[in-house]
């Protein structure tokens, strides 16, 4: 089995925090970018060498405060991707965090679950803010 280096973005106004290491893909935050490609090619490469390689039970976690249009259409392509992986259903487990209230984030989440056939919650939240400023996900980066 290949070890993986962790990958890691700090969150800026325009893009999410991210985080891939063994069992755990998480991008959380405003996804506003100009050019997502740039931002989320390696994004991408890393999880697709990543499920073709690794067998480890994975927690695939999305939240954003807000997503624009071209960057959603990477959201799913990675969604995709993971949807293709083998014995989906013990390797890997996608959640969709939203704020209460957020009906666009919560219905953005409907959608992509609808549009792959992957383990798929939907999780609402009190404040997205805290799931991207958690002590524990904030140490790792």
């Amino acid at each position: 089995m290949k070890l993986f280096k962790k990958y890691v973005t700090r969150p800026t106004r325009r893009t999410p925090a991210v985080l891939l290491e063994a069992g755990r893909i998480i991008i959380t935050g405003r996804s506003i970018s100009e050019n997502p490609r740039e931002f989320y090619r390696p994004v991408y490469e890393w999880i697709r060498e990543y499920v073709n390689a690794d067998h480890t039970m994975t927690s695939v976690e999305f939240g954003f405060e807000y997503i624009n249009t071209s960057s959603t259409k990477w959201i799913y392509n990675i969604i995709k991707l993971l949807s293709g992986v083998e014995d989906i259903s013990e390797r890997v487990k996608v959640i969709w965090y939203h704020e209460r209230g957020d009906d666009d984030m919560n219905e953005l989440g409907l959608i992509l679950m609808s549009l792959v056939e992957c383990p798929f919650d939907i999780v609402e939240v009190a404040e997205m803010k805290k799931i991207a400023g958690d002590p524990v996900f904030l140490k790792t980066l």
